[in-house]
C-alpha cells in the first residue's frame, strides 16, 4: 500500500479541494438572506446591518477563492497556447 494514499473515509473526505467547494457551497446557503429584510439594526453606528453582512459574504467569497486558487488550480499543465516562431 502507498504512503500517500488516505486509508480511510476521513483522510479522502479531507482534502483542500473538497474543503474548498464545501466553503463554496456553504457561501451559497448564506447568500440567501431572509433574516436581516426588516432589521433596521446599524452597524458602527451608521451601516445597515444587511449590507455589513453582505460585506462579509463578500470577504469570505474573497478568501474562498485565493484558497481555490492555491488548492485547486492546476499547477503540471504547460501552457495551451504556444507562441508562433517569427521567421
Amino acid at each position: 500500500m502507498a504512503l500517500n494514499k488516505p486509508t480511510c473515509l476521513w483522510g479522502i473526505l479531507m482534502k483542500p479541494a473538497y474543503g474548498v467547494w464545501g466553503l463554496i457551497l456553504l457561501l451559497i446557503i448564506a447568500h440567501q438572506d431572509i433574516w436581516f429584510w426588516e432589521d433596521t439594526t446599524l452597524v458602527f453606528g451608521f451601516l445597515p446591518i444587511a449590507l455589513a453582512y453582505h460585506a462579509g459574504i463578500s470577504l469570505a467569497a474573497a478568501f474562498t477563492w485565493y484558497l481555490a486558487t492555491q488548492f485547486c488550480w492546476p499547477t503540471d499543465q504547460e501552457p495551451s497556447v504556444q507562441r508562433k516562431e517569427t521567421p
